[in-house]
């Protein structure tokens, strides 16, 4: 059966990932940083509901030192690992001028830092060895075009279409496979300090004039880490309703 670990997995996009991979017959280790409760309910849900393995796995992915001890549980318990979302991250709104170092360093720990030294851990451990193996990113579409109050979350979410893009190039030849999803506007948890005047205005500028439901990018997600994908690599999926075209 195969395997896929999920940063970030106890919100709202990456628990619909889980379920989405369950679905589809994985085996699924869930990361979080401090929703232990909440993530550790959603591994025991696959594990009802669907059948497989599953497990909730403590890691601060922005410290190199825990990230490895995450990994380190991963080949434990499941010997292997097939497929690495990288789909921790935060959110915050600021204008530019008042962006503390500390909001930066969060930022792009949490996102940037992040993917980075999971793939490095996934690629050296499992995927390389292997020749073979899928990493996917979970950008946003303000990595694609930038936001305006949000400059340090658009730099990390640009990252990681750069690393994408990179990487599938460096990798391609070891069997695995690097593409990225750039959400558009979803309904989360990051959306809850938008006010429903602005929710409604984002909704009316959105070509399909809805917003985005955590399902549709575990959908796209699933799909791209699958065979059916097996052609893909280095590609820069935008699932957000035509809002950036």
């Amino acid at each position: 059966m195969k395997t896929v670990l999920i940063t970030g997995g106890s919100g709202g996009i990456g628990a619909a990932l889980a379920v989405g991979f369950a679905q589809a017959g994985f085996d699924v280790a869930l990361n979080y940083r401090t929703k232990r409760e909440k993530a550790e309910n959603t591994a025991k849900i696959l594990t009802e509901s669907y059948g497989v393995r599953a497990f909730a796995v403590g890691a601060d992915v922005s410290d190199r030192a825990s990230v490895s001890e995450m990994f380190g549980e991963v080949a434990e318990r499941f010997g292997r690992l097939d497929v690495l979302i990288n789909n921790a991250g935060i959110a915050q709104q600021k204008l530019f001028t008042d962006i503390t170092e500390e909001d930066w360093r969060a930022m792009l720990g949490a996102s940037l830092d992040g993917a980075f030294y999971c793939s490095q851990e996934a690629l050296r451990l499992f995927m390389l060895p292997e020749h073979r193996g899928v990493i996917l990113n979970i950008s946003s579409m303000w990595g694609q075009v930038g936001a305006s109050c949000e400059v340090h979350y658009s730099a990390a979410k640009a990252g990681l279409i750069g690393m994408t893009k990179a990487l599938a190039k460096e990798v391609g030849l070891s069997g695995v496979r690097v593409n990225c999803i750039a959400p558009g506007m979803v309904m989360t948890d990051m959306m809850k300090d938008f006010d429903a005047e602005t929710v409604e205005e984002l909704k009316q500028e959105t070509p399909l004039n809805a917003l985005g439901s955590p399902k549709n990018i575990a959908d796209a997600a699933v799909f791209l880490c699958s065979d059916r994908a097996k052609f893909i690599t280095g590609q820069i999926l935008g699932v957000n309703g035509g809002f950036v075209i």
